[in-house]
């Protein structure tokens, strides 16, 4: 009889997608299911990835709300306990977030073998507060900013978890010499950056070089965005992210990225050089430790939002695209940095891992 995985997540894609990964690293060797919150919902396919809903509500830092929020992880935990052991569920993954808390517990409370994942440079607060109780964390790199010198023997070095449809696609070998084919993404949560301020950078690129936009937004600013390129003859396309993003990836030869780990990861696979612009907001400054990973792999450039102006922006795209030995040696970088980045491999890897006593 196969064992059967409980995988956590919930929250934003940056959640949800390595969730998504894992199920279908795990699916033909064990029963897997998902829980998620109902904002990680959209991103999954509810029969197929046999999602269970414990909706965990972010906990505010409010001395009024306290009992509140004790009561309602109790309960949550409840229902979390009641699902694995209904379903016999023997090894839990989470990958992280607050919206773990609850079958953390629950499953520690059952014994469960219980893993957890880290793809950023900054260990997650919720994967510090479960260090203690799991047996192993998948990561990407032993180097991880604040993790916990005493638990460096759980981690195991994985290469950068991608959707299995990118190991199809031919590596991109555009260069950026006949036309810019610029990308543009948000993350799934949008960035209202891109939307509002880099117009002004983009018209300025138009003047210059024969130029092509992929740009990740919000529907709600499609039509804002749809009236500046009509009215200023610019060829474009938009998505938003429930929009397969791999192919806009495949024929793009520059990028302008948010630093989320599966999107950086996924560029750096493809081999389409970028410009990090992380989100100054994130916890623990994360997405610029992201960043910061792959330039000091000599992979991209990066520029903090909070000193940017369009001319900054502007003048820095512009001598991405002149210098083209700058902009080749990111892209063998990439090449040399992916090269071991193999489906099998991994899935080797995370299931000899779970498989060990």
């Amino acid at each position: 009889m196969k064992k059967k995985i409980l995988i956590s997540t919930g929250g934003t894609g940056g959640h949800v997608v390595p969730a998504k990964i894992f199920f279908e690293h795990l699916i033909n060797d064990f029963e897997v299911f998902i829980s998620s919150d109902e904002r990680g919902v959209k991103f999954l396919n509810l029969e197929k990835e046999k999602v269970k809903i414990i909706n965990t509500p972010k906990i505010k830092n409010n001395l009024f709300l306290l009992p509140y929020n004790f009561f309602l992880i109790i309960f949550l935990t409840l229902k979390s306990f009641f699902f694995i052991r209904k379903n016999n569920i023997d090894i839990l993954i989470s990958t992280g977030g607050y919206m773990s808390l609850p079958i953390c517990i629950a499953a520690k409370i059952l014994n469960l073998k219980i893993y957890l994942y880290e793809p950023n440079m900054v260990i997650g607060r919720a994967n510090i507060f479960f260090m203690s109780l799991c047996k192993k964390i998948f990561c990407y790199s032993d180097k991880i900013r604040n993790f916990p010198k005493r638990y460096l023997d759980k981690i195991i070095v994985i290469s950068p978890l991608l959707r299995k449809s990118f190991y199809s696609i031919k590596f991109n070998d555009k260069k950026i010499f006949d036309e810019v084919k610029l990308l543009i993404i948000g993350g799934s949560q949008g960035a209202k950056f891109f939307d509002q301020e880099i117009n002004e950078v983009i018209l300025n690129l138009s003047k210059k070089y024969k130029l092509k936009i992929y740009q990740q937004s919000s529907r709600e600013n499609y039509k804002n965005l749809e009236n500046f390129y009509n009215s200023n003859n610019i060829v474009y396309k938009l998505f938003d992210y429930s929009e397969s993003i791999s192919e806009f990836m495949s024929d793009s030869n520059l990028c302008i990225t948010r630093a989320g780990a599966s999107t950086l990861s996924e560029l750096t696979f493809l081999n389409v050089p970028y410009l990090a612009i992380p989100y100054p907001f994130a916890k623990d400054n994360h997405q610029y430790e992201n960043a910061l990973f792959y330039k000091n792999k000599n992979c991209c450039w990066i520029l903090d939002q909070k000193n940017i102006t369009s001319d900054i922006l502007s003048n820095k795209l512009t001598q991405i695209i002149e210098n083209k030995g700058d902009y080749l040696e990111k892209q063998k970088n990439m090449k040399n940095f992916s090269y071991q980045n193999n489906w099998n491999r991994i899935n080797e890897k995370i299931i000899q891992t779970i498989n060990e006593n």
